[in-house]
């Protein structure tokens, strides 16, 4: 077992929560959980398990806020913070790795792990599109790194040091449904709006001044967005990002599965947030 503490911020997660801690739960010396208010039984299921929870109802609830919130109060005094959502969870495979990976880089300059995930969408897991594998540094050092405070797109970056990348894949399934994944996707709509007028105003806020601390493929899918995509024409760049990731990426080969999942996060969430941008500017 590594010297790990894991976090997993929840808001109603009972149907995630369960599948989750047990994937890691043979790698972590201790799981903190930090709920933001939830209404269903989360509380009780994480408890039951083994997890320290910790409530804290941030409003409003941003993801970077409640990470930080937890690294400031949940004491914390393992060798490695193991960052991961709730719908997120570690196959044996992974979790022997990023072990492994940890014990053996207790002394060394290796102060993150970047973790790849399989998504899972409708009991699809989408392998076209650009999204396979999903990539994150979700795994560090206490002290050598920590979560950006941004309202969206967030990122574990590390303070020094390098990383390295397990071969192994984990699984991000949520069990909650459609209706929920397009809840979680307008609130995030939101938030990137709010991101998007944060940039008008500063450029740490772009994503690229402040951007030097992350990995070399985040960093650069940052300057996508914010050099190359939020300059193209409002809806134009939605449905242009579709066909990239439709089309031209072959997310039609997921099937039916793969047509939803590319139309509603690549089109139907970004012109969300396009339509929410733009009537921000008519309030103004």
């Amino acid at each position: 077992m590594a010297d790990i503490t894991a976090i997993i911020l929840t808001k109603n997660e009972e149907v995630n929560i369960e599948k989750c801690i047990r994937s890691i739960k043979p790698i972590v010396k201790r799981i903190v959980v930090v709920d933001s208010g939830s209404t269903d039984n989360t509380v009780n299921v994480a408890r039951d398990l083994g997890a320290e929870v910790m409530i804290n109802e941030l409003k409003p609830f941003l993801y970077a806020r409640q990470f930080l919130y937890a690294m400031d109060h949940a004491n914390i005094q393992t060798k490695w913070v193991f960052r991961i959502d709730a719908d997120e969870e570690l196959t044996e495979e992974s979790a022997k790795e990023i072990d492994s990976l940890c014990n053996e880089n207790e002394d060394t300059d290796v102060n993150g792990i970047v973790v790849r995930f399989e998504v899972n969408f409708m009991g699809r897991a989408i392998r076209h599109g650009g999204v396979y594998p999903l990539r994150k540094l979700l795994v560090f050092k206490y002290g050598k790194g920590n979560i950006e405070d941004r309202c969206m797109d967030e990122h574990c970056v590390l303070f020094e040091g390098r990383s390295v990348e397990v071969t192994t894949d984990s699984l991000h399934h949520d069990d909650k449904g459609l209706s929920a994944w397009i809840d979680k996707h307008n609130n995030y709509s939101t938030r990137e709006m709010q991101d998007y007028f944060a940039s008008l105003k500063s450029e740490a806020a772009t994503g690229l001044s402040d951007a030097n601390n992350l990995d070399a493929k985040a960093k650069f899918k940052r300057f996508l967005r914010w050099k190359i995509y939020y300059r193209l024409p409002a809806g134009f760049r939605a449905w242009a990002y579709y066909f990239y990731r439709y089309y031209v990426r072959l997310g039609f080969l997921d099937g039916r599965e793969g047509k939803i999942f590319c139309f509603m996060q690549a089109y139907w969430y970004r012109f969300l947030v396009d339509a929410k941008i733009y009537e921000a500017k008519k309030v103004v």
